[in-house]
């Protein structure tokens, strides 16, 4: 019999900012998804050009920013937060950009929901494949909260990947954008790519900047963004 302790977690409304809708854009909105130990300011610098195509939604994932503090013990958690968000914002679809875990949330919002994805932006995701990152070495009392209560499970699913979504990458019909960060990253490229292979509508390109593309290039993330937006988007 289950018990309260076995029944899922509700999903937590996350804070966001929402630039909202230029003047006869009809483009469908974006949300940029941070990744771990961070929050929405990552993406302060890209506001400016990618509002002026449409709207877009800044949230601060869970634990992060002025997001609830509340642990997880999945990373579908994640997952389900942001399907609230975009409930909570009545977004029928979106295009998720996501950078790391966001990449790996927005992936899996996909595999979940593939109607309410309009494209996917994937910049370094860990991917679908079994794989093992150092644990931190600050003491638990000393480490922040994504460490203790984030970063256990975002572990665990990297370790094992559920066969499910690798499975269900070929149904992702969205299309999609996949940046690497090269040899300087710290995740394997070429376990990167195959992920994004699996995916029947998905380009892999290579920047510089290790993990952190978008804050180290700037200008060249900005510009397969934008020019993958075009194409996606009939150039909106």
């Amino acid at each position: 019999m289950a018990t309260a302790s076995d029944a899922p977690e509700r999903p937590v409304r996350l804070a966001r900012r929402v630039v909202p809708d230029p003047p006869g854009s009809d483009a469908a909105p974006l949300v940029l998804l941070h990744g771990g130990g961070g929050d929405g300011s990552t993406w302060d610098p890209f506001l400016g050009p990618l509002s002026r195509r449409g709207p877009v939604v800044v949230p601060d994932l869970r634990g992060a920013g002025r997001s609830p503090r509340r642990g997880i013990g999945s990373v579908t958690e994640l997952r389900d937060d942001v399907l609230l968000l975009l409930d909570d914002l009545a977004l029928d679809r979106a295009v998720l950009v996501g950078h790391s875990l966001g990449a790996l949330v927005g992936l899996l919002v996909a595999l979940e929901r593939p109607d309410r994805v309009a494209a996917l932006v994937l910049e370094e995701p860990p991917p679908l494949e079994p794989f093992r990152l150092p644990a931190p070495a600050r003491r638990p009392d000393d480490a922040s909260f994504y460490e203790r209560e984030i970063r256990p499970a975002v572990l665990a699913a990297l370790a094992a990947p559920d066969p499910a979504w690798v499975d269900g990458l070929a149904a992702v019909a969205a299309p999609t954008l996949v940046i690497g960060g090269g040899p300087d990253s710290h995740l394997p490229q070429d376990a990167m790519a195959r992920t994004a292979a699996r995916l029947p509508d998905a380009r892999f390109v290579t920047l510089s900047g290790g993990h952190l593309v978008h804050p180290h290039a700037p200008d060249a993330f900005l510009r397969e963004v934008e020019g993958f937006l075009d194409l996606a988007q009939g150039g909106s």
